[in-house]
């Protein structure tokens, strides 16, 4: 019991010590999109006010505020998808205040009517849940009245977060992926640490958060696989349409990240189902693929550290392959599966740093280092330098 809570309280101090860079890195990455929500809803407001000349134009900054609230590369599409709810919910809404006034039954009848257009219309969550809520602050705040003006104000500020979504910020398809692309390596990084700490030590604790990791893989090859779907879409529709074709190139790259994050699924359920003792031999060589990983992870475009990462996972591969200790263990025993997916992970990395398959499975059973990657899709420069965020 002493044992399993001294192990409880090193995974918990391990929390706590990640917990502020966790928070300072969440900052640095939306501290800017969420400048530009803050100044969309004021540019909004300002409109609604000194041009529409509306007294209480809150549905303009709220507009801007919510169709800007989107992961890089929806935004836009957001914006249409709450304009659609909004103006469906102002519609009706008025349409109660008119029948009915301000009261229960308006909000009854209004609410339900507003969202059963929305999803009869084909409308998202976001749609319907907007629908609601205009309908909703449409009936509250009417007083009695009939106000055209609000409807006004949600074209206001859904029109200005196009304008800050398409033109003054349009999203960009290759730097998108390859963040995403950043944030799905870190994260398979990140649990191999945690699998070879966890082998070292033995340590029950360790092993459960290895194991955590595995969800979190899962859940960044999800999101992943959503900005792959996205990228190809924001090329053809927004103003970067010149970056098409190195979009499509760099999703048919991500894609290799899948085959990534399923061999390193079964490396750390490996640690945690077999030998103790036997696998702690590979341990060193899955904290040496968790340090090309986390280097490649920091900018997936470049091919210099593609190349540089592609020539280390080989030479790892082949240093366990040459290791005399693990070199010839018992046909099917837990020591033999362990190396078989250390060096599937391996050579999964060089072939997502841009390794044809086949000579990555070749060079790994020869030891050839003659390699060469393949070049990168360039990313549209921009004017000016802001930030990589993960969402605008």
């Amino acid at each position: 019991m002493r044992a399993r809570a001294r192990a409880w309280l090193r995974g918990a101090r391990a929390s706590l010590e990640g917990a502020w860079p966790r928070a300072a890195e969440r900052i640095r990455a939306y501290a800017w999109p969420l400048f530009q929500q803050a100044v969309a809803a004021a540019v909004a407001w300002v409109i609604a006010v000194h041009i529409g000349h509306h007294g209480h134009p809150f549905f303009a900054p709220i507009a801007a505020v919510v169709s800007l609230n989107a992961p890089l590369g929806e935004r836009g599409g957001n914006t249409l998808r709450l304009l659609e709810g909004v103006v469906i919910g102002i519609l009706v809404g008025e349409l109660a205040v008119g029948t009915l006034g301000s009261t229960t039954g308006a909000l009854l009848l209004g609410i339900w009517v507003s969202t059963l257009i929305a999803r009869a219309l084909g409308g998202t969550a976001v749609s319907v849940a907007q629908a609601a809520a205009a309908a909703i602050l449409t009936i509250a705040i009417a007083d009695g009245h009939v106000g055209p003006d609000r409807l006004i104000d949600a074209l206001i500020g859904g029109g200005v977060a196009l304008v800050f979504s398409q033109i003054f910020f349009p999203p960009e398809p290759v730097r998108l992926l390859r963040h995403a692309e950043g944030e799905a390596v870190n994260g398979v990084a990140d649990a191999l640490d945690l699998t070879a700490n966890a082998i070292e030590d033995d340590d029950p604790a360790l092993r459960e958060r290895a194991l955590d990791g595995v969800r979190r893989i899962r859940d960044q090859t999800v999101d992943l696989a959503r900005t792959r779907r996205a990228g190809p879409r924001v090329a053809s529709r927004s103003t970067t349409r010149s970056q098409l074709d190195p979009v499509v190139e760099e999703t048919e790259n991500a894609g290799q990240l899948d085959l990534l994050a399923s061999s390193s699924v079964a490396v750390i359920r490996g640690a945690a189902a077999g030998d103790r003792d036997g696998i702690k031999l590979v341990a060193p060589s899955i904290r040496q693929l968790a340090s090309v990983l986390r280097e490649l992870a920091r900018d997936p475009g470049d091919r210099t550290n593609r190349q540089q990462a592609a020539d280390s996972a080989l030479k790892v591969a082949r240093e366990l392959q040459a290791d005399g200790r693990v070199r010839a263990p018992a046909l099917g025993s837990g020591l033999a599966a362990m190396i078989a997916s250390v060096r599937a992970v391996a050579a999964d990395t060089m072939i997502y740093a841009g390794i044809d398959p086949d000579e990555a499975s070749a060079a790994i059973e020869s030891g050839d280092s003659d390699l060469e990657v393949r070049s990168s899709p360039p990313a549209r420069r921009r004017p000016f330098k802001r930030p990589r965020v993960p969402w605008k």
